[in-house]
């Protein structure tokens, strides 16, 4: 589907539309603001002063591309441009469109461009629904200034644009409106009498707003789509008042959008946020993130398989259990299966959250790496080679090995790092749970410093 508009006329204001047809339009459509006196949020990119409204503003636009979640104004950023600037506006939607529509619109406003000196400003919703060659196809006229670009995604543009074309455009993130941006939103829409409800006498009382504003989570369309649909389904008492308690507003959205992407940064963020609060030894911050992934459908195996990291990675000796723990955990998801791995992850979880902390295993490990890049010639000490290989023993080696369980305490000094970094230290352990008995050991039976 293609939409063009000019200065004069487009289709994000409805003056031109009849009265029936913008009626049948959802309240959210409606009041799409027309200027970014009327736009609510993003004060970060729209606010006065700021680079982007100054822009608009001027008419001085370049390639941009709009990335947040649904709801937050990327479409209705693209609707103020196409209401304040002097150039020829397309619209075009990812989902439904093909190489074919947009070389087309690309010829056009070449045409367009060296016959009027009009550049074409080519808005493409949910960009990244576009495969490689669909995008590498709007290049060459976004390098050339025929087109000037306004693409708007809900996936972060790094994953889901080419690199190329990312290059040439200006990134402007957009996040969930805040409550009370939302509010201010639902009182626009209750007052205005042309596009809103205001016609109506409607009594939105404050539990009723509340409960609309959570359950939005920032997402403007749906918060004025709940009025909506609380306002034409609440028969008015005897007064003629539509009233919308509590009561009407969670009939009107029961249920909060979960907020997640699997194949986004949502996916990344969120498990960030889990082993972050399972390392700071948070367990209900890291149940939240937990259950936050599988409402949403997150593959529990990756779930179980970063427990699994974090029980060596960030709880190590200090409980040498977690990572029998994490492994059951794994295992119980493999066997089981969701719903009821759902208890074994939250108990994983838990334990490692509420464990003892250690890193000292993974810094070693880190140390040893370096030492070990920087003498990648270190020969194995003669004593420590295989003799049991064909002329190996001829050869000298393990010669002068001195086998630990023939002394007391089966320990008994002896060098086992190449010559080279003979007497180097990698492994501390902390002071932290059972990580403390493997300190003490170390320092008394092989005479290393408390360091």
């Amino acid at each position: 589907m293609v939409t063009s508009m000019s200065k004069d006329k487009d289709l994000f204001t409805y003056g031109h539309a009849g009265r029936d047809q913008r009626d049948s339009m959802p309240l959210a459509a409606r009041m799409r603001p027309r200027n970014l006196e009327e736009f609510a949020g993003q004060r970060h990119i729209v606010g006065p002063g700021s680079l982007l409204r100054r822009a608009i503003q001027a008419d001085r636009l370049g390639s941009l591309i709009f990335y947040g979640p649904p709801g937050t104004g990327k479409t209705t950023l693209a609707a103020v441009i196409a209401n304040q600037t002097k150039s020829h506006f397309e619209q075009i939607s990812a989902v439904t469109s093909g190489v074919g529509q947009v070389r087309e619109l690309l010829e056009q406003a070449r045409v367009r461009l060296e016959m009027y000196n009009n550049t074409t400003i080519l808005f493409i919703d949910e960009i990244h629904r576009f495969n490689r060659s669909q995008q590498d196809a709007l290049l060459p006229a976004v390098e050339a200034g025929t087109i000037l670009l306004i693409g708007a995604t809900t996936q972060n543009p790094y994953f889901g644009v080419n690199g190329a074309l990312l290059s040439r455009c200006r990134i402007f993130e957009l996040f969930p409106l805040a409550e009370k941006e939302i509010s201010q939103l639902l009182d626009a829409a209750l007052a205005d009498e042309d596009r809103g409800l205001g016609q109506l006498d409607i009594n939105l009382d404050p539990e009723g707003r509340q409960h609309i504003i959570e359950m939005a989570d920032g997402d403007a369309r749906t918060a004025l789509n709940a009025l909506e649909l609380a306002a034409l389904t609440t028969p008015p008492d005897s007064s003629g008042t539509i009233i919308i308690d509590k009561q009407v507003a969670e009939q009107s959205v029961q249920k909060k959008a979960v907020r997640y992407d699997k194949d986004g940064d949502n996916h990344y963020d969120v498990i960030s946020a889990f082993i972050k609060s399972i390392r700071g030894s948070d367990p209900d911050a890291a149940l939240f993130w937990l259950a936050r992934m599988l409402d949403a459908g997150e593959d529990p195996l990756f779930v179980a398989r970063r427990l699994f990291i974090s029980a060596s990675e960030d709880v190590g000796n200090a409980d040498p259990l977690a990572i029998l723990v994490a492994e059951a955990a794994f295992r119980s998801v493999e066997v089981l299966g969701l719903p009821e791995a759902r208890i074994a992850l939250a108990q994983a979880t838990t334990h490692l959250a509420c464990a003892p902390k250690s890193n000292a295993s993974y810094v070693a490990l880190d140390k040893a790496t370096q030492a070990a890049r920087r003498a990648l010639g270190a020969l194995v000490p003669n004593h420590l080679r295989d003799k049991h290989y064909p002329g190996a023993e001829k050869l000298g080696h393990g010669e002068g090995y001195v086998y630990p369980h023939d002394f007391p305490g089966n320990y008994t000094p002896q060098q086992y790092l190449p010559d080279k970094l003979a007497g180097q230290r990698y492994y501390h352990p902390g002071t932290n749970g059972y990580e403390q008995r493997l300190r003490k050991w170390l320092e008394k039976t092989k005479g290393l410093p408390d360091e």
